[in-house]
């Protein structure tokens, strides 16, 4: 079973740049027909998707996050990252890694990593 493992800093102060770290587990991320997503949920609201790495290393974005958002991989380690810059409060959520099947359905979670901006 696919298993991915979030990790980073839990407080990020405003105007800094929030950096995750998306390690997985019993599946390769350059295994063919995948995507890797981050999604996030800030307190008390919805799942919100960020962006996507897919197998043969395209990315793609939400057009809302686009321009503060990076997203890249090393393929020899495994793992997937986030870079999301110059964040405010309104960047307080729990930070998700997901494996994406080819119709973008989110099949396998990590277990969300809670990031508080916070001065």
């Amino acid at each position: 079973q696919v298993q991915l493992q979030e990790s980073g800093p839990g407080l990020v102060k405003p105007s800094q740049t929030l950096s995750l770290t998306c390690t997985v587990s019993n599946g390769s991320i350059s295994a063919i027909y995948y995507g890797w997503s981050w999604v996030r949920q800030p307190p008390g609201k919805g799942l919100e998707w960020m962006g996507v790495i897919n197998y043969d290393g395209t990315i793609g974005y939400s057009l809302s996050l686009k321009s503060r958002t990076v997203i890249s991989r090393d393929t020899s380690k495994n793992q997937f990252y986030l870079q999301l810059s110059t964040v405010t409060p309104e960047d307080t959520a729990v930070y998700y890694c997901t494996r994406d099947l080819i119709a973008g359905t989110h099949d396998y979670w990590g277990k969300g990593t809670l990031v508080t901006v916070s001065s």
